[in-house]
């Protein structure tokens, strides 16, 4: 399997380079399905999302198609996903968007779907492949039909803990300092990544990508 997991999307020529080499194919080959879902909660100012799509398509991709998961019956979304050469997870909160894999039914179809596609994360979609939501900033959001609160458990693809938005403004607290507070009693690894960088991940080997700061404890 194939994954680019970022903090901010293609923000640099060299994770836009990545995702290429994953893929295979030459960017006006590519076929892009962007996943918005994770967005949708978010009660703020969009220009965020907005600049993940515009990073996307200054790539000059064969397409890029906007497939919320949420919003569509499944007869609708999975041909666009199964067309698609790599399928893009966008940024937002990260227990609604595991809560919509579930409930539409793509978790369970991911893994065959990443036999012949590249996953691409941002943020929330990043850390939704890991086993473990814990470190998310997200507010756990109630769903009737859920028993009980949401769990933490994410798609389970990797064992280590992916945070994004190192040293970000926007999260005062994604700083080494506590990040190594939270490592603490922890067994696995953490991988904390700024905007410029990335995660490129192809059958279970790990690359880190990056323009600017990261770290791996």
């Amino acid at each position: 399997m194939k994954f680019l997991l970022t903090s901010s999307g293609l923000t640099n020529k060299s994770i836009a380079k990545a995702l290429l080499e994953l893929v295979g194919k030459k960017a006006k080959e590519t076929i892009i399905a962007f996943i918005p879902t994770a967005a949708n909660p978010i009660q703020d100012d969009k220009t965020w999302l907005i600049n993940d799509l515009y990073n996307l398509k200054k790539q000059n991709f064969k397409s890029i198609d906007i497939v919320d998961i949420s919003a569509l019956p499944k007869k609708n979304w999975l041909p666009r996903l199964e067309d698609a050469d790599v399928l893009f997870f966008s940024g937002g909160n990260v227990f609604h968007l595991m809560y919509w894999l579930k409930k539409s039914g793509l978790a369970k179809i991911l893994p065959k779907l990443l036999k012949t596609k590249v996953y691409a994360g941002i943020s929330a979609g990043s850390m939704v492949t890991t086993k473990d939501l814990s470190f998310s900033s997200a507010k756990r959001l109630y769903y009737e039909d859920l028993k009980g609160k949401p769990d933490e458990k994410g798609l389970g693809f990797f064992n280590f803990y992916f945070r994004p938005h190192l040293n970000s403004p926007h999260f005062p607290k994604v700083r080494k300092k506590f990040l190594l507070e939270m490592k603490k009693g922890l067994k696995d690894s953490i991988y904390a990544l700024d905007d410029q960088s990335a995660l490129k991940i192809k059958n279970g080997k790990i690359d880190i990508i990056t323009e600017g700061k990261y770290l791996k404890i």
